[in-house]
């Protein structure tokens, strides 16, 4: 993984040199940097048998959340292309050794978790600006965060965690979309791409790992449509609907059939039967509202997203066994989750001429929002600890516009017998382009 960071580094600071002289080479990029003290019990039985384990030490933890890169080039008579890699929690590790105490045999070791993936991948025509094709692998803009999942568009350090928690982020799939603007008061997108799948769901993050796979290739037996709207009926205003929707059961590999051809044994005639899950459609549907205003030195977004699942308690039931031998999530999958919050801040340095000319911006800002991974049908038990409200506080120093050094306390509530969890966090983030 060292080599292949080397690597990356030599590229992406060839491709930033080159870009200054090539005007059609975009390169750019943006990360973060998290400290956080929790003060709370980090056992994995704490939801389980609260009163066990109230009063537990703090525990801390480093963290690069996400490190992305991203290029773009524009070919020319309205083709262009763009590429994004993100490593999440500084990508993979791992090592091989020989055991010398094992007859020498060499062992191979995870050194550590994370995530290596590419984040976009697309081929794009532009006909004109009300109407763009757009074909490869792209970001789901379904929801505040995944329309804007960059760290300078939230002020927490983490990002938001109601929308974080219960859809894919930054949720990214392949497939074909279109989109455009109209004037300057209306954007759209709206694209197909592969299907979620069903056995990926669970009650604490909902449909969040549906949209990945665990096969070398994404599985696409069903397909779903999302589709976004962003209006701007004044300045600094945008308001927005977004939404998906598409069937996840029998998106697995191998392919389920919905029907099965047998030969029956006295008459010795084929039989067509019908597989006895056939009907299951694990329908899902996405809906979701969105603002933001900036002006005046203030900024202010709100949120609230609500998604239902069909055959959620059928679902349950197939798949939690199929987890002790597949790679599939073994917990139960609620017939719904929603999300809410809004964040506001404002830039006190705006109240000072000097100051604000400088460029400099110190933003003080406060977060709420409630969140529920799992709605459970009537066949279904309660987990109340998924039932979630999130307070925050803090500061965003903006010393140039593409950083921002954010310090915050936060505190996640639960309803009763379960612990609060508050927390202390601070970072430092990035967002640019680098031939800009």
């Amino acid at each position: 993984m060292k080599h292949v960071l080397i690597t990356l580094l030599a590229v992406f600071t060839t491709l930033a040199a080159t870009a200054q002289k090539n005007n059609r080479l975009t390169v750019g990029g943006y990360g973060e940097v998290a400290l956080s003290r929790h003060f709370h019990s980090d056992n994995v039985y704490r939801y389980s048998q609260p009163s066990k384990y109230a009063s537990d030490p703090s525990h801390g933890r480093f963290d690069i959340p996400h490190a992305v890169f991203y290029i773009g080039y524009e070919f020319g008579k309205g083709w262009s292309l763009q590429g994004e890699i993100e490593f999440e929690h500084s990508g993979t590790g791992s090592s091989s050794e020989q055991e010398f105490d094992e007859a020498g045999e060499w062992e191979s070791e995870i050194e550590k978790g994370g995530e290596v993936a590419l984040e976009q991948f697309w081929i794009q025509k532009s006909f004109f600006p009300e109407l763009n094709l757009r074909i490869g692998h792209m970001v789901v803009p379904v929801g505040a965060l995944n329309n804007a999942h960059e760290p300078l568009n939230y002020f927490t350090v983490y990002r938001p965690e109601g929308e974080y928690t219960i859809l894919p982020s930054t949720w990214h799939d392949t497939g074909i979309g279109l989109w455009g603007k109209v004037g300057g008061w209306f954007e759209y997108e709206a694209m197909v791409v592969a299907g979620l799948d069903a056995y990926m769901f669970d009650r604490d993050n909902f449909i969040k790992a549906g949209a990945g796979s665990p096969f070398e290739f994404k599985v696409a037996n069903t397909y779903g449509g999302a589709l976004r709207l962003d209006f701007y009926p004044v300045k600094g205003l945008r308001t927005s609907l977004s939404g998906y929707a598409g069937n996840s059961f029998h998106n697995g590999n191998p392919n389920d059939l919905k029907t099965s051809v047998k030969q029956d044994e006295e008459s010795g005639e084929w039989v067509v039967s019908e597989n006895k899950y056939a009907s299951i459609k694990g329908r899902t549907l996405i809906g979701s509202f969105d603002f933001e205003y900036k002006g005046h030195g203030l900024i202010a977004r709100g949120n609230f997203d609500y998604g239902s699942l069909s055959d959620a308690y059928m679902i349950s039931q197939i798949k939690a066994p199929l987890a002790k031998r597949a790679p599939y999530h073994g917990t139960l999958v609620g017939k719904g989750a929603m999300a809410f919050g809004g964040e506001i801040g404002y830039d006190i340095f705006n109240l000072f001429p000097k100051v604000r000319e400088s460029g400099h911006k110190l933003y003080l800002f406060a977060r709420g929002e409630y969140y529920n991974s799992y709605i459970p049908d009537d066949k279904q038990p309660e987990y109340n600890y998924t039932r979630r409200t999130r307070i925050a506080a803090g500061i965003n120093w903006l010393p140039i516009p593409q950083i921002a050094i954010k310090a915050e306390y936060s505190r996640r509530m639960f309803p009763s017998p379960y612990n609060p969890e508050p927390s202390l966090n601070i970072g430092i983030v990035y967002m640019a382009f680098f031939n800009h």
